[in-house]
């Protein structure tokens, strides 16, 4: 990893954790165990602090940051998607944001809750612990079946165990020059069996639409 002092302050990480070395950790940084950090994060803890807790993942080229005083938390088992944003906000214990999303200053995402991919949640919002918000900006659409947040905690549970094998499996090398020429074992069978979408798909469809959306009017109720 790139790993950065400034204001005196250094980042911190746990042995237990992995963070990938292209990611990028600045100043009042906190990783607990458990954790993987993706390629090409960016956590920066220049202005306000960032703290992700155990158990938790922040994937590929997302950017964590705060504005002077304010603070960053993404709490145990959170699961933050390729590409999000997140600025000065509190993810819940167990939260999911989706990729590319952006949760802004002030949000508070509550436990177990998912932010759907793309998503902007503007500053100040509140998403209820257990729901789904979705949107530009965002609007909460309806409660999460225990099945969906089960599927969700068996994606962070995998995440854990590649934090593992990254750290014990993961370095750099030189790319073969054909298919032929690869070596290794393949994927762990955990990994290679853990593929529950389409269960969670099939879960998530509502009468008369797609996966995903559009919601009744009904479903729509529930909010914060």
């Amino acid at each position: 990893m790139a790993c950065y002092e400034v204001h005196g302050i250094t980042p911190v990480v746990h042995p237990g954790a992995f963070v990938h070395p292209s990611a990028v950790l600045i100043g009042d940084v906190v990783i607990e165990a458990d954790t993987y950090i993706g390629p090409n994060a960016s956590l920066r803890g220049d202005f306000g602090s960032v703290v992700v807790r155990r158990g938790a993942n922040v994937q590929d080229c997302c950017v964590l940051h705060a504005f002077p005083g304010r603070e960053v938390v993404v709490e145990q088992d959170g699961h933050i998607g390729h590409g999000a944003v997140l600025h000065g906000c509190l993810i819940g214990e167990g939260a999911l944001v989706g990729m590319n999303a952006v949760v802004m200053d002030g949000v508070r995402v509550g436990a177990r809750a998912f932010v759907g991919a793309q998503s902007f949640v503007r500053a100040n919002f509140t998403v209820p612990e257990a729901s789904v918000a979705m949107g530009n900006p965002a609007e909460v659409v309806r409660r999460l079946s225990e099945a969906e947040i089960e599927w969700k905690a068996k994606g962070t549970h995998t995440y854990q165990r590649l934090a593992e094998w990254s750290a014990r499996t993961m370095r750099e090398t030189e790319p073969m020059p054909s298919v032929e020429d690869r070596r290794g074992g393949g994927l762990p069978e955990e990994l290679a069996s853990n593929v529950p979408i389409d269960e969670f798909r099939r879960t998530a469809a509502r009468p008369g639409s797609a996966p995903g959306g559009p919601y009744s009017a009904e479903e729509r109720r529930y909010g914060p």
